[in-house]
């Protein structure tokens, strides 16, 4: 059951209908989360401002998925799985092995798979790490935009995360996944 209201996109007015306009031309849809972020434009707009500036970054999309399926994962969220499982396999075109590895931290690539460890370091220390984290990620190439980014998306995932595990948010894609 949710845990605050949903604001459907026929319902919504002002500010919010204005916002889910602007959703609905980016991603083609309002997704049942932001209908649930919708109780607030400020939620909707920092997670909409977040995305959007990651999305002009130095990861690419491909990497930022496999950061959210090792996000959700660890933050046992199946909403963010289902909905990064999708994207991952349609938009970012990642195999199914891939995912799999992404879901655990880990990539086949060399770079990638120190990216998702560095990452994983950072949620599991809460922002503190072990030199030696930092020192293997940097050894793959790791950069110092690369380290700024991942911090950034372990916020915007982990915001995704429990709003949605908040809410219990049902799940639209075509899969539900599930947290091991």
């Amino acid at each position: 059951m949710s845990e605050i209201a949903r604001v459907e996109p026929g319902s919504a007015t002002g500010e919010v209908a204005e916002l889910y306009g602007q959703v609905k031309k980016s991603v083609g849809v309002v997704p049942n989360m932001v209908q649930y972020m919708g109780n607030s434009p400020a939620v909707v707009k920092a997670w909409m401002g977040l995305s959007g500036a990651l999305n002009g970054g130095v990861l690419p999309a491909a990497v930022r998925e496999r950061l959210a399926l090792s996000s959700a994962e660890y933050n046992r969220c199946t909403y963010c799985l289902s909905a990064h499982t999708f994207l991952a396999k349609n938009v970012s075109k990642l195999d199914e092995l891939e995912i799999e590895h992404a879901r655990g931290a880990a990539s086949s690539d060399p770079h990638t798979d120190a990216i998702l460890k560095l990452s994983d370091a950072i949620a599991r220390g809460r922002g503190s790490v072990a030199d030696e984290d930092v020192e293997e990620a940097r050894k793959a190439g790791v950069t110092d935009a690369e380290i700024a980014e991942i911090i950034a998306n372990i916020a915007l995932n982990t915001l995704t995360n429990y709003f949605n595990r908040f809410n219990d948010t049902p799940v639209e894609y075509p899969e539900t996944v599930t947290p091991r």
